[in-house]
């Protein structure tokens, strides 16, 4: 059974898109984090084999946040990319899972000689 969100707030100062559930978690998601994590194809291709590293995006925030049925949120940056549907089993997901990913992120920008700086 999927945590439904209880709260759903961001803050524009710190770039923090902050998630409490049912289940008792909450969840603090940099806008960065969320953006090179995002589901789109863009990001995540058609495959794992397909994933992109987006470089540049350590200033990126939060454009806006619009609701998509009663199952997720679509979450446009302000770096133009809009095209992510964040479920909220996504984004318990990426909560639980966050450390774990960001350190892949990080790895996979270094491997591919990327900077988190614009």
């Amino acid at each position: 059974m999927t945590a439904w969100p209880l709260d759903i707030a961001y803050d524009p100062a710190t770039k923090i898109l902050t998630v409490n559930f049912d289940d008792g978690q909450a969840f603090a998601l940099p806008a960065e984090y969320l953006r090179v994590e995002s589901p789109s194809a863009e990001v995540q291709g058609h495959s794992p084999a397909e994933r992109q590293f987006v470089p540049g995006c350590k200033y990126v925030g939060i454009a806006a946040i619009d609701p998509v049925g009663n199952y997720a949120v679509r979450l446009s940056f302000n770096d133009g990319h809009d095209t992510g549907i964040f479920s909220w089993a996504l984004l318990h997901e990426l909560g639980r899972e966050r450390e774990q990913r960001w350190a892949r992120y990080l790895a996979g920008l270094a491997e591919r000689g990327l900077s988190r700086e614009p």
